[in-house]
């Protein structure tokens, strides 16, 4: 089970980076930003049963080691204006900390995986998600709101 989970994890990873990509190539907008997140909450339907339920400590943990994450994701999440549009500029380093992100993951759940049942796991995991995406696409937000508005101000805006 912990084998076909980090291969899924991997393969997770591998189609985020060609989002993220990809996503660059084209303009954005709040939607765009604001959505992944709404989607994901759907996964929080988990805890209604009871064996993927975590303790109030593992909860802090997850929360806690989440938005410790966003911080990295926060600070290589920029956006620029170009033709007009507000784009998500490419960073290499968002690749390297995904990738970082991904090993820690993986190292963190082979660790845990030996005294934490691997539903309560997979709860800590999804809280751990949820809170390092949150907090990055807020921030996401609020900057692409920054510059939407400073387009608006000045429409003659090219690039910054």
């Amino acid at each position: 089970m912990a084998i076909i989970s980090s291969i899924i994890a991997v393969c997770m990873a591998v189609f985020i980076l060609f989002v993220r990509l990809k996503a660059s190539k084209r303009p954005t907008n709040a939607r765009k930003i604001i959505l992944p997140p709404i989607f994901m909450s759907t996964g929080a339907l988990m805890f209604l049963d009871p064996p993927f339920r975590v303790t109030k400590g593992e909860l802090l943990e997850a929360i806690v080691l989440g938005a410790f994450f966003s911080i990295f994701l926060i600070k290589t999440s920029k956006f620029e204006i170009k033709d007009g549009h507000i784009y998500l500029k490419r960073s290499k380093a968002f690749v390297w900390i995904l990738i970082s992100l991904l090993v820690i993951r993986l190292g963190l759940k082979s660790y845990l995986g030996r005294t934490i049942d691997y539903r309560q796991l997979s709860g800590m995991f999804y809280l751990l998600a949820f809170s390092m995406i949150v907090p990055w696409r807020v921030a996401m937000y609020i900057s692409y709101k920054k510059l939407e508005r400073q387009l608006n101000h000045n429409p003659t805006i090219w690039s910054t």
